[in-house]
């Protein structure tokens, strides 16, 4: 009798453990090759991104590491390597040196929304502005978004525009939406 309560229990374990894990698992976005796991913070996660190692590179100069570890919410707009490779020849060796760390802080930091703003919230934002909202930047900068068909656009202060390739990667200190350019703050 109690081999029998002890694997009924063990089988009740299982099956709340597995449903779960398949819980936790429906969040799980996958990201340059990688899975994405909600219960990590966002540097835990974007470091095993395979098309974010550029955006890593950039993080770990600027001295953000630190930053981006902690308990936010944070809205971060993750520009790809591929993203990176459209800036200008040398724009991010230049920028990666020391002496231009504040600089690349600013950048990086213009990439990031105080606040945890999954592709719902933002499109109620837009939806509210009447096609457009304005969002502040940890940077202090401006950036809008706005839908252009299904998907949500990101405009910065230079004029630029950034599609979100990837939404809703939920991390344990906020969200990040993967972009598909770098976001430039006004000179």
């Amino acid at each position: 009798m109690k081999a029998i309560k002890a694997l009924g229990l063990m089988l009740i374990t299982a099956l709340v453990t597995s449903t779960s894990f398949a819980q936790n698992m429906d969040n799980v976005v996958n990201v340059g090759g990688a899975a994405m796991y909600p219960s990590k913070n966002i540097i835990e996660n974007a470091m095993n991104s395979k098309d974010h190692t550029t955006l890593v590179s950039a993080v770990k100069a600027a001295g953000l590491v630190e930053t981006l570890e902690g308990a936010g919410p944070f809205t971060v707009f993750a520009p790809t390597n591929e993203a990176f490779d459209m800036l200008p020849k040398g724009t991010v060796e230049t920028l990666l040196k020391p002496e231009n760390k504040s600089k690349l802080q600013g950048i990086l930091t213009y990439h990031v929304v105080a606040g945890k703003l999954d592709s719902k919230e933002l499109a109620a934002l837009i939806k509210a502005g009447n096609g457009k909202a304005e969002l502040k930047t940890v940077a202090g900068g401006r950036l809008w978004v706005m839908m252009k068909g299904d998907k949500i656009m990101l405009k910065d202060e230079s004029g630029g525009i950034s599609t979100i390739t990837i939404k809703n990667v939920y991390q344990s200190n906020g969200v990040i939406h993967v972009i598909d350019h770098v976001a430039l703050p006004k000179n």
